[in-house]
């Protein structure tokens, strides 16, 4: 099912400058999976082992954290939108 996944700008020079792209998945892990395999370099800014986001890097399906739902392998509907969130330094 089509879903689309948004990019915060310090993500979007891993992605050819796109803001968002659509993918076709049924959990929050396989559309990052589709997104990584159009956008390769963007990889390394999200996992820190394969199916291992970083520690800071959040991400919501619409307004949910997958951190309070079931991780990556929770699961989407038709036209959610995933915002990926990533780490902030400074206070």
């Amino acid at each position: 099912m089509p879903v689309t996944v948004k990019l915060p700008t310090p993500l979007r020079r891993h992605a050819d400058g796109a803001k968002s792209a659509e993918v076709q998945a049924d959990t929050v892990g396989a559309a990052l999976e589709a997104l990584v395999s159009a956008y390769p370099a963007i990889a390394d800014a999200l996992f820190a082992a394969p199916g291992e986001l970083k520690p800071f890097v959040r991400v919501f399906v619409g307004e949910r954290d997958i951190a309070d739902a079931q991780g990556l392998a929770t699961p989407l509907a038709a036209d959610d939108v995933i915002s990926i969130v990533p780490p902030v330094a400074g206070a």
